[in-house]
């Protein structure tokens, strides 16, 4: 027997069905160690002796842990096959130190797709563990613990703040800043002047004898300036042009994030955890596949392979005129370009093809991936622009354009919100004609917009603040600390994130800095590529972070907290509003002398009149929850009764055990068109899962 080990249990059920009975595929649930909280400042690494780190199995982990001892043991190879980027480095090299492993020959296998092929081809070409990627995640990691337990620690005690760090409080910075730029901005007035010629053309004024008119800004002004023109035009020119709107390219972690959001208003986190999905595997009929490449880059690059079948794709479903350059962009900016793009796995996968099979949310998402890759290699848009200025009899310049589609090109698979506006008439130079209505249009200048998690996301990458596989937790973090909220699709900083920022500004300056944030991004790939050393760069932000630390702990006032106008019951001292990870509560202000919490009030119960339980004949009570409010029984957790699932079945207990911790496996019902599996009873502790075959199905 040969133990794959991978990172999730999804994975582990696709890639197993490719591999046979030879091998066992097991997950280790993602990072199985970390530092431990022991030690000089908790933060589990012995800076006197060059930064040496203190790793611990992960809190939760045992049991997958003496899980995967337990199979490495009976195995014959242990072959770690965890995700094709520097986390995924760390995870297998943690695996190979936790189970015994010789660094210098277990196998390490390395795709960028789950499907049959390329999990077939890494078995055939398999590499060793890359510990430059390993030093480089475990110099950031502990970069990230000194500057986040130090940091974090101090504003808690200061100002009640539950966090910072390297990547999240730039973001919050950028968010803030802005928020502040919105906050200054005083609107200006100004006016625009349009006219209406025949047919419903509508023009504006541009300019006076070929001057550009500067913003009109009075109503007094644009009156004077409505009766000065004169009514009689004619057409001074006529301007024509071609325009080429090219494709863009493939999507990177960053771009997905955007569009998603834009296009269907998904949170970063759900685009996340949908791609993932959307990359471990789908049952697609009797199959599982992956239906996208790695989700996590931040390279449009294109395998040779998918260019070459994309194009036949292309010339058989649209014609050689929608063929476009085979040469893909170029990625710009911090890039690592270990992967390609986010594309399908298969073109023969189509969307259409394999809805039933998905969520509303999945199709959308893979729609998009899908078309997206396609359309990056597809022809040019082309439209024709055309520019018509009408000049009156004493000067006044008026212009229009219209636009005119020639070639649909790549939009044909891949749809662009653009402004249509073509002109209802064509114009010919030195025609004459006679302006029918004028009007002015008032106006006030806009200041900047509020970041939405697009264009956070966006800034994130054009500055080089974290990496693609960090944009989606870092904002969901930043909810979570309740340092920003979301309103009608914008982010909004909270006066606690503001004041985060500000004392991290006074004391942090230096790593406040994008560029900072960015350049130590740039240090981290030079240790993967050997041009930097790990100690090197460790001591230098040391050297320069405790400096500021040691100022901050003596400089930073700690803020008085609110005080409620109550008196203790219990010492008489003020009550006081503090904070917790759980929301805020009241409590003494003489802790820790007194460590009085006053009770919060509970809600009055709301009780179903007329209807009892009908399973243990105790009140059905008004409860709430994410999907909404429901009644339920009285009596929970004794009795689970909930009204509107009295039809819902339990599930059948089959007679088989379970083969990872022998107890009884259940039947469970598929849903969306999945047949019917095999579930552990134990779960969640055991998490074992198993499809019925067609066979199993009949007999059961």
């Amino acid at each position: 027997m040969k133990l794959v080990i991978v990172e999730s249990p999804t994975k582990c059920h696709t890639i197993q069905k490719y591999l046979g009975d030879e091998y066992v595929v097991l997950a280790s649930l993602g990072h199985i160690r970390d530092l431990s909280i022991t030690g000089k400042g908790g933060l589990g690494v012995d800076i006197e002796h060059e930064f040496k780190p203190t790793y611990v199995n992960s809190k939760g982990k045992e049991n997958v842990i003496k899980e995967l001892v337990k199979n490495a043991k009976k195995a014959d190879e242990v072959i770690l096959a965890t995700d094709p980027d520097r986390e995924g480095e760390a995870i297998s090299w943690h695996l190979a130190e936790v189970l015994k492993l010789p660094i210098d020959k277990t196998k390490r296998l390395e795709f960028h797709e789950i499907t049959k092929p390329a999990v077939q081809k890494a078995l055939q070409n398999p590499r060793l563990i890359d510990m430059s990627l390993v030093q480089s995640q475990e110099t950031r990691r502990i970069i990230d613990r000194i500057m986040g337990f130090q940091m974090s620690s101090l504003l808690k005690r200061r100002i009640g703040s539950l966090s910072a760090g390297r990547v999240q409080s730039v973001t919050l910075k950028l968010i803030t800043d802005r928020e502040k730029e919105i906050q200054a901005f005083v609107p200006r007035e100004y006016y625009t002047i349009h006219g209406i010629f025949k047919d419903d053309v509508k023009a504006t004024l541009d300019s006076l004898n070929f001057v550009k008119i500067d913003q009109i800004k009075t109503s007094e002004e644009a009156d004077k300036i409505l009766n000065d023109i004169s009514k009689d035009f004619e057409v001074y020119e006529v301007t024509i042009r071609n325009r080429r709107t090219e494709a863009k390219p493939a999507f990177t972690t960053s771009t997905l994030q955007q569009e998603a959001n834009v296009r269907y208003k998904f949170s970063t986190k759900k685009t996340a955890s949908v791609a993932q999905k959307l990359y471990e595997g789908i049952d697609i009929g009797n199959e599982t596949r992956g239906l996208i490449t790695y989700m996590r880059t931040d390279s449009v690059r294109l395998s040779p392979e998918f260019i070459d079948n994309a194009r036949e794709f292309i010339l058989k479903n649209y014609g050689e005129e929608y063929l476009g350059s085979t040469d893909t962009k170029k990625s710009k900016g911090l890039i690592q370009d270990a992967h390609e793009a986010i594309r399908p796995t298969s073109l023969d996968l189509e969307p259409k093809k394999i809805k039933q099979y998905l969520t509303d949310d999945q199709y959308k998402l893979y729609s998009l991936i899908y078309k997206r890759a396609i359309a990056s290699l597809m022809a040019p848009k082309l439209d024709e622009v055309t520019i018509v200025k009408f000049v009156s009899t004493n000067g006044y310049i008026f212009k229009t354009d219209g636009v005119r589609a020639l070639f649909d090109g790549f939009s044909k698979i891949y749809e662009v919100e653009e402004e249509s506006k073509s002109l209802s008439q064509s114009f010919k130079k030195g025609d004459k004609l006679t302006i029918s209505s004028l009007r002015k249009e008032q106006h006030f200048t806009q200041g900047p917009s509020r970041f939405t998690e697009a264009k956070i996301v966006k800034s994130m990458e054009e500055l080089g603040i974290g990496r693609p596989s960090t944009y989606a937790s870092t904002i969901a973090i930043l909810y979570e600390r309740k340092y920003i909220v979301s309103e009608k699709g914008t982010i909004i900083p909270t006066e606690q994130g503001i004041e985060t920022v500000d004392k991290l500004n006074e004391f942090f300056k230096p790593f406040m800095d994008v560029t900072y944030t960015a350049r130590m991004e740039q240090n981290l790939d030079n240790i993967v590529e050997g041009n930097d050393s790990r100690l090197g760069l460790l001591n230098s932000f040391y050297n320069e972070f405790e400096k500021y630390y040691e100022a901050a702990v003596k400089g930073m006032e700690k803020k008085a907290p609110v005080q409620t106008g109550e008196m203790c019951p219990t010492c008489g001292a003020p009550l006081v509003i503090k904070k917790s990870k759980y929301g805020e509560f009241v409590a003494c202000s003489n802790y820790p002398e007194c460590n009085y919490v006053k009770p919060k009030e509970k809600k009055e119960v709301e009780i179903l009149e007329d209807q009892l339980c009908p399973k243990c004949g105790k009140p059905l009570v008004k409860r709430t929850s994410k999907k909404g409010d429901f009644y339920a029984c009285s009596g929970y957790p004794s009795c689970r009764y909930i009204l509107g699932n009295e039809e819902k079945k339990e599930d059948e207990v089959s007679d088989r055990l379970c083969p990872k911790c022998g107890k009884p496996l259940l039947i469970k019902k598929g849903k969306r068109g999945h047949g019917d599996f095999y579930a552990c009873s134990g779960f969640p502790k055991c998490r074992f899962i198993e499809s019925l075959n067609p066979k199993e199905k009949m007999e059961k």
